[in-house]
């Protein structure tokens, strides 16, 4: 028998509430990838791959239930040192997800006369923005790891990212 109307919370439409919640949750699968012992990091790590730009992730402060840190790349130039994208996250480690909290640069301002529609759908750019990113660095090959690939912490559940030799 063929199925023709799926409910929404099975498959949610592109940039609604429910389809941004599995968005955070496919960014922590990612992000868990790239940094399997992220509540064993602690300041400023970088993941340097040849060919590649330096990945730099900050922990910027670890709490019980969340972790909040700044992910982004460092641009030299005579003008001195950028970070781009500059990106603030927050880690949801009892819900599994993963949120955007800011982004520099921001994409654009929010100019929508429906506020919580316009407040959504940056939201979902933003965290549109980190699902891609976070797919390309891995791609690339990047990671963070402060112990053997065997030792992967109590909120990882299965190693899902073995970078290639």
């Amino acid at each position: 028998m063929l199925i023709r109307d799926v409910p929404p919370y099975i498959n949610p439409r592109p940039r609604s509430f429910a389809a941004l919640m599995d968005l955070y949750e496919a960014n922590y699968i990612r992000l868990r990838r790239l940094c399997p012992q992220l509540v064993a990091l602690r300041g400023t790590s970088i993941s340097r791959v040849a060919g590649a730009m330096d990945l730099h992730l900050t922990v910027l402060a670890h709490n019980r239930y969340t972790s909040d840190l700044s992910l982004t790349y460092l641009f030299r130039d005579e003008g001195g040192v950028r970070a781009n994208p500059d990106l603030h996250l927050r880690i949801y480690f009892d819900a599994r997800q993963v949120e955007v909290l800011s982004r520099i640069p921001h994409h654009r301002p929010a100019t929508d006369a429906h506020h919580e529609t316009a407040a959504l759908l940056e939201r979902w750019r933003e965290n549109r923005f980190l699902y891609k990113w976070l797919g390309y660095c891995l791609h690339q090959g990047h990671g963070f790891r402060t112990a053997p690939a065997d030792d992967v912490g109590p909120f990882f559940l299965t190693p899902l990212f073995i970078p290639a030799p």
